[in-house]
């Protein structure tokens, strides 16, 4: 039972750096454009040469 006072508080940090993480991606515009990727994967950006 003594690991839990060990446990404990680093579930805790760790919880709380996922977070601060998290928050950090909505701030920074991570999630602002979710369809441009999936629009961009179908754009044929190669162009053709003939030689």
């Amino acid at each position: 039972m003594s690991v839990l006072i060990y446990l404990i508080p680093i579930a805790l940090f760790l919880g709380l750096i996922g977070l601060v993480a998290f928050i950090w991606t909505l701030k920074s515009g991570q999630y602002e454009d979710l369809e441009g990727a999936a629009h961009r994967i179908l754009l044929d950006d190669d162009e053709k040469t003939d030689d």
